[in-house]
């Protein structure tokens, strides 16, 4: 079981895993873009903007639904990378505080189409998902078992303060068939909304060695008719009878 300690004064936690070793729960990392108020919002303005290598937007959650459109480019810092990150939009001088919901692409091109933002709400607790990272060697894969990561990213629940920027595990001290699962983990103010029995990361078993032990040959061969029995060995009684008819014929 994951313990959990937390430093005072501090903004960080650290978490106890399995192996004894201590590992960092960091904050999440804020990216910063700027993008433009969209004059009009329809399918004919928004293939406009494509193709003139934007990406139209929308901020929702707050007060009121914002639509806007930014740069392709400003999202290669976001949408290509394994982590998560809060997002200040600046529009004309306002600033959004703000986290990706969903992402659309071309799905012959693989071009982004459009993003949606929610913007983050002080005291309102927000859903998404957090990426896992492992750290250290397993016990068991140095004893030729395999590491097995069965989520790559956990859905949580809190204040956007308490997210970590990933669920980092350390997997040294696992042997070969220990697992992590969701109940292990252990983050004040995060509610993580997958079956607590699922498994996270494990060492599974990657051969089987199977012990085999020889059986030896008992069964004794027959000679076959007219042979002559080798030095040392009891002719068979068939043999002798045939050794009885050959002695009265001569």
């Amino acid at each position: 079981m994951l313990q959990t300690k937390e430093i005072n004064g501090s903004e960080n936690k650290i978490h106890l895993h399995p192996s004894g070793r201590w590992t960092k729960q960091t904050k999440m990392k804020t990216v910063s873009i700027s993008g433009s108020p969209r004059a009009s919002v329809g399918k004919k303005d928004a293939k406009a903007l494509r193709r003139e290598g934007n990406v139209p937007c929308v901020i929702y959650g707050g007060k009121e639904q914002v639509t806007f459109y930014a740069s392709e480019k400003a999202f290669a810092k976001l949408l290509y990378t394994p982590d998560v990150h809060i997002v200040d939009i600046d529009l004309s001088g306002k600033t959004y505080k703000t986290i990706i919901q969903e992402t659309q692409f071309n799905p012959l091109t693989d071009r982004l189409t459009h993003v949606d933002f929610l913007e983050l709400i002080p005291g309102k607790a927000v859903t998404m998902k957090i990426p896992v990272k492992t750290t250290g060697m397993a016990i068991g894969v140095r004893e030729g078992g395999q590491m097995h990561t069965k989520m790559r990213y956990i859905k949580a629940k809190g204040l956007i303060e308490k997210m970590p920027e990933a669920v980092i595990l350390d997997v040294s001290g696992l042997n070969i068939g220990d697992s992590i699962r969701v109940s292990d983990l252990k983050y004040d103010g995060i509610t993580f909304l997958e079956s607590p029995n699922v498994t996270i990361v494990g060492v599974r078993v990657t051969r089987n060695v199977v012990e085999e032990t020889p059986v030896a040959a008992t069964a004794t061969a027959t000679p076959a008719a007219g042979a002559t029995p080798a030095a040392g060995t009891t002719p068979a009684p068939e043999a002798k009878k045939e050794e009885k008819k050959e002695e009265k014929k001569k």
